[in-house]
């Protein structure tokens, strides 16, 4: 049964979302601000986060970057029409998706089952384990685990499926909307925005100067590639 955490300092909004998300398959948590909603997913297994960005105590960007530090749930980011900006610092700090106030529930249904999905097929077991390797880069596909260097990093699930994509096909490119529709597994319509922060973010991962790629490369024009494998 799927573990749903909403974070908002506004009861109201944690309520109407309850409400939408009224399903006997779901058990929902609520939190207040941005530590409340880290204290439980310490303490609890959190499948998808909604959560809103300002917040008192805690803002959501912050404690989107400590759970980051410690897991890798789905988090749709809760905002309003005119913030635009808080959507593209969500993506960057780790966030998956965003859903707009005033909310409509159809709209929050549909998103909350589409995240839930792709997650829980994403730590599903594998029938067997694929091990992939480029430089310090090494994944496991069974068991989801990346390290690099020998040490572990933590990335979302959308990070770790683009670069599954790019390292299990070395030096073929992949044009931003081929990338969307493997990883998203949507309509690329619009989508060149959020592939590229998706790929910066990621690179701010693995790249000891994101700014001089060794591994994830831009090919002008066409799209992006993992150059080929190196000792």
């Amino acid at each position: 049964m799927p573990n749903i955490l909403i974070c908002d300092d506004e009861k109201d909004i944690v309520n109407a979302l309850k409400i939408y998300l009224s399903n006997p398959e779901y058990t929902l948590f609520e939190a207040y601000n941005g530590k409340e909603a880290l204290d439980i997913v310490k303490e609890n297994e959190i499948h998808l986060i909604l959560l809103d960005i300002m917040m008192p105590v805690m803002d959501g960007m912050t404690a989107m970057a400590k759970i980051r530090e410690i897991s890798n749930v789905p988090i749709i980011v809760l905002t309003a029409k005119s913030e635009d900006t808080d959507v593209i610092l969500g993506l960057n700090v780790g966030a998956d998706d965003y859903i707009t106030k005033p909310f409509n529930p159809l709209e929050v249904n549909a998103r909350v089952h589409s995240q839930l999905r792709r997650y829980l097929n994403f730590g599903g077991n594998a029938p067997s384990p694929e091990e992939y390797r480029n430089g310090g880069i090494e994944l496991n596909d069974r068991t989801k685990e990346v390290l690099l260097d020998g040490s572990p990093i933590s990335l979302t699930p959308k990070e770790y499926e683009i670069l599954k994509l790019l390292i299990s096909n070395p030096d073929r490119v992949f044009s931003p909307k081929e990338i969307y529709s493997t990883v998203w597994k949507d309509k690329p319509f619009g989508t060149d925005n959020t592939v590229a922060v998706h790929i910066r973010h990621l690179r701010e991962k693995l790249e000891i100067n994101p700014a001089e790629p060794r591994y994830i490369i831009v090919v002008f024009g066409q799209g992006y590639k993992m150059k080929g494998s190196r000792k």
